[in-house]
């Protein structure tokens, strides 16, 4: 008897143990699966920025018409023009009578005036200013038809295969389309572009034209105002796109990318990109664990060289993306060749293998940042004296 009551005094003591580790357990399952969330638009996309992962789809590869969205890739070519040297910030562009009648959302440009590089692509980013893309393109590619031949050849090279332009500002036009997938694709591409960032944060501006009149500017998204971590972003709307929005916004070392199409009004449109931002920092985040700018660890030797050892760095950052409460840490392998000198900064010695849960698998080459010369005749005599 006194047996039978210890048993049962145990299994209830037990029981009351165990308990939280069930509840503890329970809090950890996996996170319902996106195929169960809908959005208000017609197309949706989350992305994560450093690594180009794709977080959530709702018919990304739909063709629709994107409105102003167009213009991202009017400012893709723009910075591409400014880091190739092709254009400078301060270069004067003559606004053409064509730019200044652009009709929808516009800087209001003089025709036959100057203006600076910096100041129309700083309208066309805070306003959506059609007059400004149109000046940029004529500014370009001499016509707005070559300037959007680029366009499309730009977006050919980036995979977009469902996107086909016709003109630079996103106007209606027949046969003009994009879907969601490809505009987060053209998307991230601009914001890889840091000086995109000294505009988009821009809430209200003054555009000065030459003349001394003054056009107030405001920006057309609104989330970099309402939106923790929102700090760029690219807004659209026509009868016929409805509206539309790509914008970014950054927690810690996530960056992420939601794009919406055809949402029934501007205030549905933010409030569901605000919701998948929810969603992609609520249950995914970006961990950085290669730093270009930081050496791995040790002194390298290099045979036949003047100085006897070197630091090795990656040759880019590299990011991985998880999904919060997995284990899945990066195992990490060094392959390093036999240094041998001579050296030029840049050259590529070895590489780090990076492998996540198995499946993944990512090669960042190792390089040298410094030019590293042959010993000379007289450097192997003074080496031979001083060890001797």
């Amino acid at each position: 008897m006194k047996k039978r009551v210890f048993t049962v005094l145990l299994l209830v003591l037990l029981t009351i143990i165990i308990a939280p580790v069930k509840n503890e357990v329970f809090a950890e399952q996996p996170i319902k699966e996106t195929k169960d969330i809908r959005y208000n638009c017609k197309s949706a996309v989350i992305m994560d920025y450093n690594t180009g992962k794709v977080l959530y789809t709702q018919n990304p590869e739909q063709r629709l018409p994107i409105a102003s969205m167009v213009k991202i890739m009017t400012l893709n070519l723009a910075f591409e023009a400014l880091d190739e040297g092709k254009i400078k910030l301060d270069d004067d562009t003559t606004a053409s009578v064509n730019a200044a009648s652009m009709g929808g959302s516009q800087a209001y440009l003089d025709a036959g005036s100057p203006y600076k590089t910096e100041e129309l692509i700083k309208s066309i980013i805070i306003a959506s200013a059609n007059d400004s893309c149109v000046a940029i393109a004529e500014m370009l590619s001499g016509s707005v038809e070559g300037f959007v031949s680029e366009m499309n050849k730009k977006a050919e090279e980036w995979g977009m295969t469902n996107t086909y332009f016709v003109n630079c500002t996103g106007l209606p036009a027949p046969n003009q389309y994009c879907c969601a997938l490809d505009a987060a694709i053209m998307f991230r591409h601009l914001i890889s572009h840091k000086k995109f960032f000294d505009y988009s944060g821009i809430w209200m501006y003054d555009f000065v034209h030459p003349s001394g009149r003054i056009t107030g500017l405001t920006n057309t998204n609104k989330l970099i105002r309402f939106y923790e971590g929102c700090d760029g972003g690219k807004t659209g709307f026509t009868s016929e796109a409805l509206s539309c929005l790509a914008a970014t916004a950054k927690r810690g070392s996530t960056r992420l990318i939601s794009v919406a199409i055809g949402a029934p009004d501007a205030k549905t449109r933010n409030a569901e990109v605000s919701k998948m931002f929810n969603f992609g920092f609520g249950n995914y985040e970006t961990r950085q664990i290669i730093f270009k700018d930081k050496a791995i660890d040790g002194d390298y030797a290099i045979i036949g060289a003047k100085q006897k050892t070197t630091k090795l760095y990656p040759e880019d950052d590299y990011f991985y993306l998880l999904k919060k409460g997995d284990k899945n840490d990066p195992v990490i392998q060094f392959d390093i060749n036999n240094l041998k000198a001579p050296l030029k900064s840049g050259d590529r010695v070895g590489a780090i293998k990076i492998e996540i849960d198995g499946t993944e698998s990512t090669t960042i080459p190792l390089v040298v940042r410094e030019d590293i010369k042959k010993a000379s005749y007289l450097d192997i005599i003074n080496d031979f004296i001083g060890n001797w």
